[in-house]
């Protein structure tokens, strides 16, 4: 018998590939923002060219390998062969506003796992499971929270509004401004005061990069464990968790504004360190969906540990599902008393 020619295993390895393989969306350059850029491929690698006067177009190569999400924004072309190469990478292609602050579309490649939203379904189809995300939710936003051992959705929703009352208030005697009252009325948009006017446009710029984040770990949008009945629902959910350290700062400190709209999205994107927002907001997620997978992890890895991170996990990408036996693995003939 001859011996197996060499590299054959790497083949094999290539040929039936984990998830472990794949980019992930911790790794320090998980996400790429672009803007005013021409995306090419070309025959060494995908290339985004900058048109720096007109006699002079300079080349910045894409680390395709190394992306799980590219996000373009305001001015950007791209080619069919560079997002065929990026889809081969399995990187995930979304769409955006300036800085990242909408998410108009997200193109997701076939090789993106289903790990994260079959987490998803299974945590929000269970009632008590979906109350469970929703009390981790309240008691992420409130770190001081002290729930009693049973509590209902309703319960937890006056909770969260007698909190946000709260730090209403306070910003509001930070700033000399008078009783505020949150007041979201898009038929009456331009009747609305400064402070409401910038929160709502803030908000918008922090929904598009949630938004962007869920795209790119395979989620459903529209799938929300408080929100419910939009297609941005879980979008909202997970929002919630940043706008008081984001977008209430900013909109209270807009309280003279002549233009708040404007001046909040502006504010918004200089003072929002994006590239360390998305990769914290993924691992806000995944602790919500799984924590006891993400807990055991951390707690057995080292900080820097690449290969035991929450996004590694060394399981067959295609597999069979089984409500006794759980996982299967695929690409096996079940038949039983076939020739």
């Amino acid at each position: 018998m001859s011996a197996p020619k060499r590299g054959s295993d790497a083949r094999r390895r290539l040929a039936s590939p984990t998830l472990a393989m794949l980019p992930r969306v911790a790794d320090s350059l998980s996400f790429l923002y672009l803007d005013m850029v021409r995306v090419v491929q070309d025959d060494t690698g995908v290339c985004a060219q900058i048109q720096v006067d007109p006699q002079r177009i300079d080349l910045v190569y894409v680390p395709t390998a190394a992306l799980s999400c590219l996000l373009l924004g305001p001015g950007v072309s791209i080619t069919t062969p560079a997002l065929t190469t990026l889809a081969r990478h399995g990187t995930s292609v979304v769409c955006v506003g300036a800085g990242g602050v909408r998410a108009y579309a997200g193109i997701l490649p076939d090789s993106l796992t289903t790990h994260w939203l079959e987490q998803q379904v299974t945590c929000w189809s269970d009632p008590a499971k979906r109350l469970d995300v929703a009390v981790r939710m309240y008691e992420r936003r409130f770190k001081d929270a002290d729930l009693p051992q049973t509590v209902t959705l309703e319960q937890l929703r006056g909770m969260e509004g007698q909190r946000m009352k709260a730090f209403y208030k306070i910003l509001a005697e930070q700033h000399g401004i008078g009783r505020f009252r949150r007041n979201y009325r898009p038929d009456q948009w331009d009747s609305q005061d400064p402070v409401n006017l910038a929160l709502s446009a803030a908000n918008t710029c922090l929904y598009g990069i949630v938004h962007a984040a869920l795209l790119a770990l395979g989620l459903s949008p529209a799938l929300g464990f408080v929100h419910a009945g939009t297609q941005h629902a879980f979008v909202y959910d997970i929002a919630d968790l940043y706008k008081a350290e984001t977008t209430l700062p900013v909109a209270f400190a807009l309280h003279n504004s002549t233009n708040p709209e404007q001046e909040a999205r502006r504010r918004f994107r200089e003072d929002l360190r994006l590239l360390r927002l998305l990769p914290r907001i993924v691992h806000d997620v995944q602790n919500l969906l799984a924590p006891d997978h993400t807990n055991t992890l951390n707690a057995e890895a080292g900080e820097g540990d690449e290969e035991e991170r929450p996004e590694r996990r060394d399981a067959q990408m295609v597999h069979l599902w089984d409500p006794k036996a759980g996982v299967l693995p695929a690409g096996v003939n079940y038949a039983s008393g076939g020739d």
